[in-house]
């Protein structure tokens, strides 16, 4: 069998991709996987590093800017889908694929459109409890739409092809144990590790309070501290530590650009610091992980705030909004929950209640069962 995945912009959602095509290849050794992604993404990164083959689509966003610039943009937008949706069918003619998978980002339109248009199967999963504008677009035109929540369906105008099936998880992460993601990683296991990551390509406004944070940590041996500062602000955030004399390494620190082994780095782990986005999330929940969770405010009806007082109601996190809290106090909201130990056991408890079991495999039998028809 032959299947097409597409996804991009994001980690959130190429990771479920990357869990669904793993577990396929693991049901079917000999099967052929082919990913499409937008040109210049991170997809066009990630997927090549497990093993996959990924070829490029000229694919830009919607600007909901009222300018001429605003305009300007959707034009040239317009015209990339036009000549994606051109090379789309090419290549589909060419790869002959049996199902059609997407898992969000722009990419996925041209994809899955013109794979619906030659008959194809075709299924978009949308881990977010709302839907985005490129879900909302496809819905009519995919056989199935794969939720990540079950009160999802009430959002789409064919409730008949709604399935809620949670949000898939790559294998890697049932991979490792505490310890031996601490030796992996070089860390000495008495201290606890706190991971810092704000979506792959990072976010300004809590890389500047990780500036702020750091020296205030200077010289402390209480737990360890990754940092993923994003692609877009790794280069900043470095030379703003170097201009104020700020060594990481002597707050306990260590700065990355990208978290490439997070399933070895989440294992390691005793508090996440995050966003809220469905695709962490089910990692989090995954993992059992506590978590102190930041929603982006730059989101679609606020999806990543409602996603996290979820976990908060649940006792699985805490959850802090952007303006409300500065350096010290994300710096004392951390030691305190580091200094109670049984109370992080039961935030793990809490968070772990929450996984939702089997979404990889029951999005992997959807996807064979719309091939084997």
């Amino acid at each position: 069998m032959r299947f097409l995945f597409t996804c991009g912009g994001t980690a959130g959602h190429i990771n479920p991709a990357l869990a669904v095509a793993g577990r396929l290849r693991e049901l079917l050794p000999d099967c052929e996987i082919l990913f499409l992604g937008a040109e210049g993404k991170m997809e066009m990164e990630l997927v090549p590093r497990e093993g996959y083959e990924i070829r490029p689509l000229k694919i830009t966003n919607l600007s909901r800017e009222r300018s001429l610039q605003g305009l300007e943009h959707n034009l040239r937008t317009l015209k990339n889908v036009l000549v994606s949706n051109r090379e789309a069918r090419r290549i589909i003619r060419e790869f002959k694929p049996d199902a059609v998978l997407g898992t969000g980002g722009y990419v996925c339109y041209p994809v899955l459109r013109s794979a619906a248009r030659l008959g194809i199967p075709t299924a978009v999963h949308e881990s977010n409890a709302v839907p985005g504008l490129t879900t909302k677009m496809l819905a009519k035109h995919v056989d199935r739409v794969l939720t990540g929540f079950e009160e999802s369906r009430q959002y789409y105008p064919h409730p008949e092809r709604v399935v809620p099936v949670g949000t898939p998880v790559r294998g890697a992460f049932a991979g490792y144990d505490k310890r031996r993601a601490k030796a992996e990683l070089g860390l000495p296991e008495e201290l606890p590790l706190v991971v810092s990551v704000w979506g792959s390509l990072g976010a300004g406004h809590m890389n500047e309070i990780l500036t702020q944070m750091l020296p205030l940590m200077e010289g402390q041996r209480d737990f360890r501290l990754i940092h993923s500062a994003g692609s877009r602000y790794y280069a900043g955030l470095t030379e703003k530590l170097a201009e104020a004399g700020t060594d990481p390494a002597r707050c306990g620190a260590e700065v990355r650009e990208y978290i490439y082994d997070m399933p070895r780095v989440m294992a390691a782990a005793d508090l996440i610091l995050c966003r809220a986005g469905a695709s962490t999330l089910a990692e989090l929940s995954y993992m059992g992980m506590p978590a102190i969770l930041v929603p982006s405010p730059n989101v679609t009806n606020n999806h990543q705030e409602k996603n996290a007082r979820v976990l908060e109601k649940a006792g699985g996190a805490k959850v802090f909004l952007e303006g409300e809290f500065d350096a010290g106090t994300l710096l004392n909201e951390v030691r305190a929950l580091l200094s109670d130990r049984e109370g992080l056991e039961q935030m793990s408890q809490a968070m772990r209640s929450l996984a939702v079991p089997g979404s990889t495999e029951k999005i992997c039998r959807i996807v064979l069962d719309l091939a084997e028809k």
